[in-house]
């Protein structure tokens, strides 16, 4: 068998892992500062968000405000139409009440169901 002797610098591998190294180094920079831009894009989403929410929050209360006060108007009016058809129904039964005493009373006299006196 035949001895197989490999010559290399050990400077020259110990140098071309250090390059390596370099690289990983610049590339786990590079995605350190992109995870930094995300977090910073983030924080301001965030931010926005929570303007948004707030201002629909004063709209939602506004709106509501509105349609409350609205709402006890309608209340108010209807109050005051069931006191009017209340107050009417009792008119036209008085009404009708007459009628029918004054179509009887002409029934009875025209009929003659009373002698004159």
């Amino acid at each position: 068998m035949t001895n197989i002797t490999i010559d290399q610098d050990l400077k020259d591998i110990l140098n071309k892992l250090d390059r390596q190294f370099d690289k990983i180094d610049q590339k786990l920079d590079n995605l350190q500062k992109d995870v930094t831009d995300l977090k910073i894009g983030q924080t301001k989403l965030d931010g926005e968000i929570k303007a948004l929410d707030e201002k629909l929050s004063g709209q939602i209360k506004s709106v509501d405000e509105k349609l409350s006060g609205q709402i006890q108007k309608v209340d108010i009016k209807c109050d005051g139409l069931e006191k009017r058809i209340s107050n009417q129904e009792f008119y036209n039964r008085g009404i009708f009440g007459g009628l029918i005493l004054l179509i009887l009373g002409s029934a009875i006299k025209f009929f003659g169901f009373f002698p004159n006196v």
